[in-house]
């Protein structure tokens, strides 16, 4: 029986326009049931609604001055953290950049636009923000260019081996999207599809695939697109680099440990913290810090080594990013003097 990952990969090389068509119209449906899953259904579907729909329509009004206020960029993570793997020191270091810095950054960024690469960089200066949190506020940004880089998708594409979240992979997987965007944007003679709706529609095929697959069932030419997931003459499946992805020999952001459970990580927290003599951080409401333990939006944050992005190996100005090691808790507080 073929895996998930080899019938979403085979969707995403092979599936024609009716067909991701189809199963983007399935979104609603199956991020309901993901939403499901979680400890707080409804604010995932709430945040995901402010996130497609309302986020890109703010961004645009504000013309050529289109940047993000500090609210967004913090209900950004919440959405991202919602919708995938929680990490609750990532919750904690987004909500430290002060709003100067966030609009600063977020104009310089959109600036660069549409070389994604000199973009990415310049989120990168938010602390909090690694790759695939840059590529979710590009997304926003600019969804005919930038997608999302969700861990579903990525492993959908047979070029991805292993997962290290970096700026070249996510160069590399943008290059895969807009090959498939081009060749159903050719089909239908125009420019329906982007970006950011080939991999909603790829996520959306492999969270279907895994949790109800009897929902493709009636996808149009399903079976011309079963012949694809089946290979050669003897009926063997082809095999998938994600499927025995090994782990990387350069940090990343997110692939280096499995995320706490939210109750688990709160139980941690809450007896790190007191034992700090501060108080605790409610991690299922990451807009909100205990007053004893506020965050003075201007005062810095200082991590320890083990937390740099992958990125910031190569380049000092890189913003530290904890995003790689979610099982070390919340970064080392280090006296420092205010910044503006």
């Amino acid at each position: 029986m073929a895996s998930v990952q080899n019938t979403t990969a085979a969707f995403f090389l092979h599936g024609n326009a009716r067909q991701y068509d189809y199963v983007l119209k399935l979104y609603p449906q199956v991020l309901k049931m993901k939403a499901e899953e979680k400890k707080k259904p409804d604010e995932l579907i709430r945040l995901d609604e402010w996130y497609q729909n309302e986020l890109p329509k703010k961004i645009k009004q504000r013309g050529r001055d289109a940047h993000l206020i500090h609210e967004e960029l913090v209900q950004c993570m919440k959405w991202k953290q919602s919708r995938g793997k929680y990490y609750p020191q990532l919750s904690y270091l987004i909500k430290v950049n002060t709003p100067r810095a966030v609009v600063m950054e977020t104009k310089k960024a959109f600036r660069k636009l549409p070389n994604l690469e000199q973009a990415i960089t310049a989120l990168s200066n938010l602390k909090g923000v690694g790759t695939t949190m840059a590529s979710a506020l590009l997304a926003a940004a600019t969804p005919e260019l930038a997608p999302f880089m969700a861990d579903e998708v990525l492993k959908a594409i047979p070029d991805v081996e292993g997962i290290d979240y970096t700026t070249r992979e996510y160069l590399n997987f943008v290059t895969h999207i807009e090959s498939t965007r081009n060749r159903l944007n050719s089909e239908n003679g125009g420019e329906e599809w982007t970006a950011h709706s080939i991999e909603l529609a790829v996520w959306t095929h492999s969270i279907a695939a895994d949790m109800k697959p009897e929902l493709l069932q009636d996808m149009p030419d399903v079976e011309k697109l079963k012949n694809n997931v089946i290979g050669g003459t003897n009926g063997t499946t082809h095999t998938h680099p994600a499927d025995s992805i090994t782990a990387t020999t350069e940090q990343s952001d997110e692939s280096n440990a499995e995320p706490e459970p939210e109750a688990a990580t709160e139980q941690k927290e809450t007896k790190q913290r007191t034992a700090n003599g501060k108080g605790a951080v409610d991690s299922l409401d990451e807009s909100t810090l205990s007053d004893q333990d506020s965050l003075n939006p201007n005062t810095p944050i200082i991590a320890n080594d083990e937390t740099n992005d992958s990125d910031s190996h190569s380049s000092a100005k890189r913003s530290l990013d904890s995003e790689e090691h979610p099982e070390t808790g919340e970064p080392e507080l280090k006296k420092a003097k205010s910044s503006e």
